[in-house]
């Protein structure tokens, strides 16, 4: 099958896992969401990939903001401040757990000096990946491969890197333990883990049908086959014999600007005039006049079939975030910093 029919097979196929006007959810549909989760986020990153550069530039993760700083700025910052808690430096060989088109890669790299190789398991991102970082003459620092990121120790061996980061990538996962245990293994004795993750916060509470709904919305709308929370997260990580060095929720420190405010979609909330254009993007005329551009796009062929729709799941996850955000009960930047064991 061309990559092209295959890409909008997934895309269609994506949108039939989820009963997305509904929170109706249960038991059987997380279980197929969980066996079959890399059709379930290659089909979701298919149709979802531009629309996130349309959105979000090259770096798809969510930051902390201060008053007046520029959106690209707070992302690019969002990474040194990983990379600099990891104490990332020239000469280490760095591994980049679901990097989408690269961005983070080449801004830790940049910053670190250290060589990234990023991870990814869809085809078309890690085309884009190649192509951006070859115009920004990194190609020497920084580097792609397709792989499944619960296949890690196979497909690089053990010991192979001297630190490993993921940013609201292991999510995507069908369960924490498979994931960090796999990073654990390709890291060296003495290794560093890094990851800003994706949790509902101890506060939320499964049986209680807003919490579910808020849930539900992000899984929908983002592409993971469950919402997990913080404690089943930092048990994970010492189930598998991470030494814990530092952790913190980035969403909980008070900041007057709060991380969900460009999906808001009110342009007076933006932090700069330039900015203004992010927030437009999200509001109602916003949204209104991008989902008939793809409809129209998509009638012609030039995206795949199913993308209009995976238009319409973003917009559930933006409702579900900014719920989320405000009620405190999901966080997307909880942040690990751990260690492998030196002996």
């Amino acid at each position: 099958m061309p990559a092209d029919a295959r890409s909008a097979n997934r895309v269609t196929n994506y949108n039939k896992f989820w009963e997305q006007k509904s929170a109706n959810d249960n038991e059987t549909h997380r279980a197929n969401r969980l066996d079959q989760y890399t059709e379930v986020v290659n089909g979701y990153y298919d149709g979802a990939t531009e629309l996130y550069e349309y959105g979000w530039a090259e770096s798809f993760h969510f930051c902390r903001f201060y008053k007046g700083e520029g959106f690209l700025q707070a992302l690019a910052r969002h990474e040194h401040y990983l990379a600099s808690m990891m104490h990332l430096k020239p000469g280490m060989r760095v591994l980049d757990v679901g990097c989408g088109v690269g961005g983070p890669a080449r801004e830790i790299s940049r910053f670190s000096d250290a060589t990234i190789v990023g991870l990814n398991n869809n085809d078309f991102q890690i085309g884009r990946a190649n192509n951006k970082t070859r115009k920004a003459g990194l190609s020497d620092k920084v580097s792609f491969v397709k792989g499944d990121f619960m296949k890690l120790s196979e497909q690089f061996g053990e010991n192979s890197f001297d630190a490993v980061y993921a940013i609201e990538a292991t999510c995507h996962a069908p369960n924490f333990e498979g994931i960090y245990g796999e990073i654990f293994k390709v890291l060296k004795p003495g290794g560093v883990f890094g990851v800003y993750e994706w949790c509902m916060t101890d506060e939320w509470d499964p049986t209680n049908p807003e919490h579910k709904r808020i849930a539900h919305g992000i899984e929908v709308g983002d592409g993971i086959p469950e919402m997990r929370n913080l404690t089943a997260a930092r048990n994970a990580l010492k189930t598998v014999g991470f030494e814990l060095e530092h952790e913190e929720d980035l969403a909980d420190r008070g900041d007057v600007v709060p991380w969900y405010y460009p999906l808001e979609g009110d342009i007076w909330k933006a932090q700069t005039v330039w900015d203004m254009f992010t927030c437009w993007r999200t509001s109602k005329m916003g949204i209104f006049c991008t989902q008939n551009a793809i409809w129209a796009l998509e009638k012609i062929g030039f995206v795949p079939k199913g993308t209009h729709s995976v238009g319409e799941s973003l917009i559930v996850a933006a409702d579900a975030l900014v719920a989320g955000g405000k009620t405190k009960l999901f966080t997307p930047m909880a942040l690990w910093i751990a260690r492998k064991p030196a002996n």
